[in-house]
């Protein structure tokens, strides 16, 4: 069980980033639980990723140990290890809770209406300009608006958000050099200079806040028992403008390569459009955004017959589990009806993502709004795809589009 096949998540060839799912196919069937050379394990079986990521009482969350050999004491470590993604019960929940009232039904529903013109906007530009980068013309404009209104950031502050944002994500990649750490670091001091400023900006204007600005409402609590403070309320928002708009950018970017690489679901969908919440469904399991997830053992447990000591490091395949024919059949077709999908793309168990509902409303707003308006949608170029293994990112695609 402990042979590798050459599987290193340290060092993974181009081959691999341009389709690590043949590749995870062959892990799930030699070496399901796959050692690597620092002695962690690479997991790549279904229902071994959502038992692992459902059970919280064997397996942290917890960064802190994992995080400082990578990090040191930097910014990076700072954050990544205060954000609510990386921490474990009790820190978890009292984060969570403060949070649970801004993904609620009815808060989506009075996000709607913005989304949905916010959509409309980018596609008047769209059709005036006929070939777009779907990325940066498109799928980043939408979250990074809308998790930007969320956080009650005035809309000229925005532009250096989304780099920001993709510099401290891509902190988190297996492999980081000096520049990427560095940059990494500065990304997050300047996002927290920023925040100061707003913060303090914010203090004096509480009683004029909006109902879904989660910045006025986390102060607004500052001073109750289970308030943040400051140093926490920072890295939260941070974390909240990061996972909430690289995440849904992906996912958007992602879905329209696979209707572009399946055109056959593409005409399915267009003739069908009540299957919308299927196809996103089918998006996010087939090009997960997050493909790699972490869990560290906090006591001894058994894998494949294999006793893991505690404080083992597991590599949760999320990615591989998405592809496992043992629980998909035909796992490599996309298909827009699939049922049932099951896919651990939000994760599972108590860390399932707190904003997936609100992802799942952006992306179906936006391809049903684009499908609508653009009978029309070609590919102008390839797609452009940086090497990482931890997020499934596009960087460029570009389509033409005719109505």
């Amino acid at each position: 069980m402990a042979n590798t096949r050459g599987f290193e998540l340290s060092s993974l060839n181009d081959g691999f980033f341009r389709d690590p799912y043949s590749v995870y196919r062959e892990v799930r069937d030699t070496a399901p639980l796959c050692r690597q050379p620092d002695g962690s394990y690479f997991i790549s079986r279904y229902e071994d990723a959502s038992a692992i990521l459902k059970d919280h009482q064997n397996y942290s969350s917890d960064k802190r140990i994992d995080f400082k050999p990578k990090f040191g004491d930097s910014p990076l470590f700072e954050h990544h290890t205060t954000s609510l993604v990386f921490n474990d019960p009790p820190y978890h929940t009292r984060v969570r809770r403060l949070l649970a009232p801004f993904f609620t039904p009815r808060t989506l529903q009075a996000l709607e209406t913005n989304v949905a013109a916010m959509i409309d906007d980018l596609l008047d530009q769209a059709q005036d300009a006929g070939t777009i980068d779907l990325v940066n013309d498109f799928a980043n404009a939408i979250p990074l608006n809308l998790i930007g209104d969320m956080l009650g950031i005035p809309r000229d502050e925005r532009k250096p958000l989304r780099n920001w944002a993709h510099v401290i994500l891509g902190a988190l990649e297996p492999s980081l050099t000096p520049e990427e750490f560095d940059v990494g670091n500065s990304s997050v001091e300047a996002f927290k200079d920023y925040l100061r400023d707003l913060i303090a900006w914010k203090r004096t204007h509480l009683a004029k806040r909006e109902e879904t600005d989660i910045l006025s409402a986390l102060l607004a609590d500052h001073d109750t028992p289970d308030g943040l403070s400051e140093l926490e309320l920072m890295h939260n928002c941070i974390f909240l403008l990061n996972a909430g708009h690289d995440t849904t950018t992906t996912l958007i970017s992602n879905g329209l390569d696979l209707l572009l690489r399946f055109p056959d679901q593409m005409t399915r969908l267009r003739a069908e459009p009540a299957m919308m919440k299927s196809a996103i469904e089918e998006m996010l399991r087939y090009e997960s955004p997050l493909q790699i997830g972490n869990r560290r053992a906090v006591t001894d447990v058994t894998l494949h017959g294999q006793v893991l000591p505690a404080g083992t490091f597991l590599h949760i395949g999320i990615a591989a589990a998405n592809h496992d024919e043992r629980q998909f059949p035909d796992p490599e077709a996309f298909d827009i009806a699939r049922t049932p999908n099951r896919h651990l793309a939000f994760g599972n168990g108590i860390h399932i993502c707190a904003g997936n509902s609100l992802a799942r409303m952006e992306a179906g707003l936006a391809f049903s709004k684009l499908l609508a308006r653009f009978g029309n949608i070609e590919q102008a170029g390839p797609t452009e795809r940086p090497n990482r293994a931890r997020f499934r990112v596009i960087s460029g695609l570009p389509v033409a589009l005719t109505a």
